[in-house]
């Protein structure tokens, strides 16, 4: 039964989102936008020493893989 204060306020909310925009600061959208100049080149290198890259680890004579699913 309270449910109609909830529900106008709800409707009040929305109306005002919908026809009253606030004032878009463009410059500072302009600014996050544009990013940092960091290029993914650079983030890669950040992180290559976590990477394994040999695939030594995998071989076909070891057995079966612990991470692939069972066979059915």
């Amino acid at each position: 039964m309270g449910r109609g204060r909830a529900k106008a306020k709800q409707t009040k909310v929305a109306r005002e989102l919908k026809y009253h925009s606030p004032n878009t600061d463009l410059a500072a959208l302009q600014r996050e936008l544009g990013g940092s100049g960091k290029s993914d080149h650079d983030f890669d290198d950040d992180y290559k020493e976590y990477v394994d890259d040999d695939d030594e680890d995998h071989d076909a004579d070891d057995g079966p893989d612990n991470w692939s699913p069972p066979a059915r």
